[in-house]
């Protein structure tokens, strides 16, 4: 994968089409030539935006990234699933990337799988979008829908905006040290915090209003 990401990556006209660049995103292509010289940081800290900003991870203390290290896997394009704690350099590359002959979608899930299913002890609640979900499948997690509830009652569920919702769950769990081996004890955890699970037609949502901030 770095093999093809770096070939890719080489000239800006290739880049362009394989990683999706724009002229004011183009130098990102230069992130794939420098993988194995450039420093790393924690995962956790590595990805940015909607998703891993509400983690706040930065100003995290040592038990909250204590228990994202042992319970959060992070499914990436270029490495496949990697700890929250493990160390990476900065890449650009993404799920639906075009790496010449190689097809992500082809590539990652049969290791990947594997890989997870060796993590896997009790519930796997799987929090990544479809496209990151297709890189490596796991039999029986539970990935929970985002909805937000209007005044009426009425539920929709939520599209790029459903990943702050999962940013902040994963933050709560981590702060408050949460034990977790089933979807009744994360109901049991979710009542008691505030936050809103309950099942729906064949899975579970999570409503995203209960995971807004306290305001004063």
């Amino acid at each position: 994968m770095i093999t093809a990401a770096r070939f890719v990556s080489s000239e800006e006209s290739s880049a362009r089409t394989a990683l999706k660049l724009g002229p004011k995103s183009i130098a990102e292509r230069l992130r794939n030539l420098e993988l194995e010289t450039s420093g790393t940081m924690p995962a956790i800290e590595r990805y940015t935006g909607v998703l891993y900003d509400p983690l706040g991870a930065q100003d995290a203390d040592a038990a909250t990234r204590e228990w994202w290290a042992e319970h959060v896997i992070v499914q990436s394009a270029m490495f496949g699933p990697i700890g929250a704690g493990d160390p990476i350099p900065a890449y650009r590359l993404s799920h639906d990337s075009r790496l010449g002959s190689i097809r992500l979608a082809a590539h990652w899930p049969a290791v990947s799988t594997r890989s997870l299913l060796t993590r896997a002890d009790g519930l796997v609640l799987d929090l990544r979008s479809e496209g990151y979900r297709q890189l490596g499948p796991v039999p029986g997690a539970v990935a929970p829908r985002v909805v937000s509830v209007d005044g009426s009652g009425r539920r929709r569920a939520l599209n790029h905006w459903n990943k702050t919702a999962k940013g902040r769950l994963v933050a709560l769990l981590a702060r408050t040290g949460a034990s977790i081996g089933s979807m009744g004890d994360l109901v049991e955890w979710a009542a008691a915090h505030g936050v809103v699970v309950e099942p729906n037609e064949g899975g579970w949502d999570l409503v995203a209003e209960s995971l807004e901030p306290v305001t004063a």
